[in-house]
């Protein structure tokens, strides 16, 4: 596969679409002992776990990719933790979970399923709340894990209990511990330099072991050819790093619950009590709505000899007794002007996991990621080629509500209402399409790829699966793929988990966002749709109409494609005996099907539709009506 001029290019000269979903949700969380984070002692013994049966065991390899091929899905998301492959352990890597991650990549790479690894992470670690980070990543730099939840540095589902609240894990961003990793991993050396590993700046080492990880993975999957590309990380995050005042809350994704300031946070992991607002935020916007205690046991969060890296660095001290905020704007600057923490910080931290992974392949691609609904790196043709703009986009309030309306939303990006099912599309691809301009226009018109995008499929407190009806979620899902569509843009849904339930679902944090559960497809013929995944030409136009069973595709030939034109199409999309009309027309003459004959061949089998371009250019109109 290679890129040019915008698009994916097989060995044959075809334009590629890549469409495929993330597998898996579970990956999150070790196989053995059982991970999920409703089991209250899923965070003990951290060296002792493994990943060996994620995203799936072995012997049931071959059924689950099966399945996945046979729904077109011709790309993976494949998930996987910096905590899977180095668990025990600075520079102990797990060999048998990179020999066993190594037969799963094998097994897609005989299904002509391509791979792009994704080394994932929320909120830094399971003992943030979240998933990623090893425990010794934590405990190298003082803190003690037991006292994470009692010192309020951090909201776990195993600490709290059920139910968990609604999406309460992202609010551990704004809370110390996963904020003070991230500010002390992307700009440590700038803003904690008095911090040390192993005497060693904290920045330096922890990039370092980060990146000597997933470098040494890769050399494990080094021949495994259907992978071709990395990230850098999944939904990297600034922590504290562009606070303008530490006294308020800044860098959130959303105002839910109690949080605490940034300042609030250094001082209660110190061992102080505070007083912190809880906030509400729906359609008529963020507000607080009360205070909560934090901790009110006056508990340090720091092993004996280690202390707060933000006291130590003079941002805040001690007045009579009690905390005291001396530089509220001290992470809102970077070299004497406003800090931007995406360009200062994180690009360079990508270019250095890029150079990392092209030492072990120089042809793979480097999947980029930005802030979710935020910025996102530049990228010049002179910084290195390969490049994918790979964003996420939900339906926010969808997502945080467990409700959907097709006729109401809340946009991701700006969070303005909208009305009316036709608007409701259209802010759908309008927020697409402006991740797609930056690309075009900031990262050398780089390719896209829609990497997370889904739905809860426990909507309206789990009712489909009482009822068995998902036509809420077929609406909503059949939305979001039009938008897609609509922009011909690759993308991975979020996710696949084949051992999801209806009771825990995916088993973190009381996600429920897998295709698949229980052993069953749920909204199927939202999801499992047609599309032209490889063009001898040039890709003009192409809709679906599930309730209609019509597909529409206009592509341009290209004669110096060697192979037909692929158009993914099953029986269960058309039915046994569809309509098949095909139109080509020169741009030159306008001389219609009559003399421009177009060959093609149904295999139903294989649920493809083959079509063959005529010995001259011309555009070709495919319309499909089951």
């Amino acid at each position: 596969m290679i890129l040019k001029d915008n698009y994916f290019y097989d060995e044959q000269g075809r334009i590629l679409w890549l469409r495929g979903c993330n597998v898996s949700g579970s990956s999150k969380v070790p196989f053995t002992p059982k991970g999920e984070t409703w089991r209250k002692d899923s965070l003990k013994n951290p060296e002792m776990v493994s990943f060996v049966g994620r995203p799936f065991p072995l012997e049931e390899a071959d059924e689950h990719l099966d399945r996945l091929r046979s729904w077109g899905f011709n790309f993976i998301r494949m998930v996987i933790t910096w905590e899977a492959i180095e668990h025990a352990g600075p520079g102990v890597y797990d060999e048998e979970y990179l020999a066993y991650l190594r037969k799963i990549i094998k097994k897609c790479e005989d299904r002509g399923i391509w791979v792009y690894m994704d080394p994932h992470q929320d909120v830094w670690s399971r003992w943030t709340g979240g998933d990623g980070a090893p425990a010794w990543t934590l405990e190298k730099i003082g803190i003690q894990l037991e006292h994470i939840y009692v010192t309020g540095a951090a909201l776990t589902h195993q600490e709290l209990g059920d139910p968990l609240p609604k999406m309460m894990w992202p609010t551990n961003y704004n809370r110390y511990a996963a904020a003070t990793m991230f500010t002390l991993f992307f700009g440590g050396n700038v803003y904690a330099p008095g911090t040390t590993i192993d005497r060693e700046p904290a920045q330096d080492w922890l990039q370092e072991r980060y990146l000597a990880a997933f470098r040494h993975c890769y050399r494990r999957l080094k021949d495994c050819k259907a992978i071709i590309g990395w990230g850098a990380m999944n939904e990297p995050h600034q922590g504290f790093i562009g606070y303008k005042d530490l006294s308020g809350l800044e860098n959130n994704s959303i105002a839910l619950g109690p949080i605490p300031s940034a300042f609030q946070a250094m001082a209660s992991a110190s061992g102080y009590t505070v007083e912190i607002p809880v906030y509400k935020t729906d359609i008529l916007g963020t507000r607080v709505i009360g205070k909560q205690t934090l901790n009110p046991e006056g508990v340090s969060l720091f092993k004996e000899g280690y202390s707060c890296p933000w006291k130590k660095a003079g941002v805040w001290g001690e007045d009579g007794g009690k905390p005291v905020l001396l530089k509220g704007d001290y992470f809102a600057h970077y070299q004497g002007r406003e800090v931007n923490f995406i360009e200062d910080f994180l690009k360079p931290f990508i270019k250095k996991f890029r150079d990392r992974i092209l030492e072990v392949n120089p042809k793979v691609f480097l999947f980029i990621e930005g802030i979710p609904n935020g910025d996102h790196p530049s990228w010049q043709q002179e910084e290195g080629q390969g490049i994918v703009h790979a964003f996420h986009w939900y339906d926010g309030a969808t997502l945080f509500s467990k409700t959907f309306n097709p006729h109401i939303s809340v946009r991701a990006d700006n969070r303005k209402l909208v009305l009316r099912k036709q608007a409701v599309l259209a802010s759908f691809i309008d927020q697409l399409k402006e991740d797609m301009d930056w690309a075009k226009t900031s990262m050398d018109n780089a390719p896209c790829l829609l990497g997370e995008f889904g739905l809860p499929f426990d909507l309206y407190n789990k009712k489909a699966y009482k009822t068995g009806n998902y036509a809420k979620h077929i609406q909503a899902l059949d939305m979001y793929y039009s938008a897609i569509e609509s922009l011909f843009l690759h993308s991975t849904i979020w996710n696949y988990t084949p051992d999801n339930t209806h009771e825990r679902g995916d088993g973190w944090n009381d996600e429920d966002l897998s295709l698949f559960g229980e052993g069953k497809t749920r909204a199927q013929i939202a999801w499992d749709r047609p599309f032209p995944r490889a063009t001898a030409g040039k890709p003009e136009l192409f809709s679906w109409d599930y309730a209609r069973k019509t597909c529409l595709y206009v592509y341009t030939t290209n004669t110096e494609a060697e192979g037909p034109t692929e158009l993914y199409l099953g029986e269960r999309h058309v039915g046994p005996n569809p309509q098949i009309f095909i139109t080509a027309e020169t741009p030159e003459t306008g001389e219609t099907a009559e003399k421009i004959q177009v060959q093609y061949a149904w295999d139903q089998a294989k649920s493809i539709l083959y079509l063959v371009n005529p010995s001259i250019p011309c555009k070709i109109k495919v319309l499909i009506q089951g």
